[in-house]
């Protein structure tokens, strides 16, 4: 099927009421692996960071990363689960090249957190909760590298090459129960759900979760169910979905595609599916297995984990505000919108403006300055906002210069586009560029007397009453002074010099 066979996005939602599941893997930040002791930090040659254990040697035996633990039972209590009492690993038995061992050492059936939930906020305001199955720790597998081909997968490849760095890295992988209710808004609330679930990662301090990287991935499955029916339809699985706009568009397409195939009285394949950035489209992977094909069994080599409840509730104690709590606590502080907020949410300013409040700047100019003039130049560059060369210290001297006096806003913007050349801090760019305000009364006076004796027909239509004219004069006084003028106080002075009240 290509896109071109799709129904609308419309008609299939008229037919059919769409069921989603998703699937978070988050790679966790410790500085070893899950069940060894070999560096998990990136950059190495491949396969410099293995021993007998990660390369699943016979005779090696596996030994439970502490720090992993505390993080899915972070994790866990973040997400309200309820954390075992007593939990244990299983073997997960499939063959493919990058498991050395043949089996995946994860959790199936007891897992270290289940049953919570997690709010998110879709961008009119509407709140939608996600309940969420389990949160469970496994380990992540190697990375096969297919050369030769078109697609850079398998099939069609001359040869793989395969890199087990990788393989034993903790992860903690994040259920939803089955997501019903959400109608058209199934994309948005997906995507929702994962930025939320992303920076509640964050603030947890278990994961940098980017997701460019892969610390961060979903996979989204979908099923269609006929409108006014309760059984769930055969679903598909879009695998590693590694962007926020990439799992809104494979819920959209998969919703599409369904739609298209049952509507012609096909069957939907249970099967996995690749994701294609380019046009957003998705095609087959493989048939998907269900749970008894990978013939679960406890893990012999590892005892059970047993937290006690006096060490949850010690982690428990030490979580941080979550995110969807901090930013209405911002939102009260700052004086603005749901709408104002989610933009700035949107945008990756929230951290950058705090901080630069932080570095005491005022919070209505700190949001200015992000989402003004800083948020148009990362549009141009085509960057993240938080990649732009100034730190959030810099844009608050900026704004005090500005409240100060000594710039305007003319003259800020070009102060900030000196700092984002590598000219310096701002400071050191107003030094360079000479761009202070010109404050000097005797200056300033000088200029606005050439301007009315240069436009004496407009100084004529003011001394008349018509005061709204000033402007012009004001403009002629800026432009002398290159925009280094006090504008304000240019008008105060044109309208004293020629008798009028303002």
């Amino acid at each position: 099927m290509t896109v071109t066979d799709l129904v609308s996005y419309e008609d299939a939602l008229a037919a059919y009421d769409p069921v989603m599941g998703l699937e978070v893997h988050v790679e966790l930040g410790t500085k070893t692996k899950m069940f060894c002791g070999c560096s998990t930090a990136l950059g190495a040659d491949a396969n410099a960071q293995t021993c007998p254990t990660c390369l699943g040697l016979p005779g090696s035996l596996p030994v439970v990363n502490a720090t992993g633990v505390e993080s899915a039972i972070k994790i866990g209590l973040a997400l309200n689960c309820t954390i075992a009492d007593w939990c244990r690993f299983a073997r997960k038995n499939y063959f493919y090249p990058d498991m050395p061992k043949n089996f995946q050492t994860s959790q199936y059936d007891e897992p270290i957190a289940f049953d919570g939930y997690l709010d998110v906020q879709l961008e009119d305001g509407e709140v939608f909760r996600v309940h969420i199955e389990r949160a469970h720790m496994e380990e992540d597998t190697g990375k096969s590298t297919h050369v030769g081909g078109a697609t850079g997968r398998i099939h069609g490849a001359r040869h793989s090459l395969l890199d087990y760095n990788r393989a034993g890295i903790p992860l903690i992988e994040i259920v939803t129960k089955p997501i019903e209710g959400a109608g058209e808004r199934a994309p948005e609330v997906a995507k929702a759900y994962v930025a939320e679930l992303r920076e509640l990662i964050k603030a947890l301090g278990v994961s940098e979760a980017r997701m460019e990287q892969g610390q961060m991935r979903c996979d989204v499955n979908l099923s269609l169910r006929p409108n006014g029916t309760e059984k769930f339809g055969t679903r598909s699985e879009t695998k590693n979905v590694n962007s926020l706009r990439s799992v809104e568009r494979a819920a959209r397409f998969e919703i599409q595609r369904h739609a298209a195939v049952l509507s012609s009285g096909g069957k939907i394949v249970q099967e996995t599916r690749h994701f294609h950035e380019e046009d957003g489209s998705t095609t087959p992977g493989r048939i998907k297995e269900e749970a008894e094909d990978y013939r679960y069994f406890p893990e012999p080599d590892l005892v059970p984990v047993a937290p006690s409840r006096e060490w949850v509730e010690e982690l428990r104690a030490t979580l941080p505000e979550l995110p969807r709590v901090r930013r209405n606590r911002l939102r009260e502080e700052w004086g603005v919108s749901e709408h104002d907020m989610q933009s700035i949410l949107n945008a990756g300013a929230v951290d950058l403006i705090v901080a630069t409040v932080e570095a005491g700047a005022d919070a209505a100019a700190a949001r200015k300055w992000w989402m003004g003039e800083l948020a148009r130049r990362a549009n141009e560059d085509g960057v993240e906002l938080a990649a732009l060369p100034i730190t959030p210290v810099q844009v608050a001297r900026v704004a005090e210069l500005v409240a100060k006096g000594d710039l305007n806003d003319k003259l800020a913007r070009q102060v900030i586009e000196g700092v984002l050349a590598g000219e310096g801090d701002p400071d050191t760019v107003v030094e360079k560029r000479g761009l202070k305000v010109v404050s000097d009364e005797g200056a300033l006076g000088t200029a606005v007397d050439e301007a009315i004796a240069a436009n004496a027909a407009i100084a004529d239509k003011i001394r008349g009453g018509k005061v709204a004219a000033a402007g012009a004069l004001v403009g002629a006084v800026m432009k002398a002074t290159r925009g280094q003028a006090d504008a304000a106080r240019v008008r105060e002075l044109i309208l004293e010099k020629l008798g009028v009240e303002g």
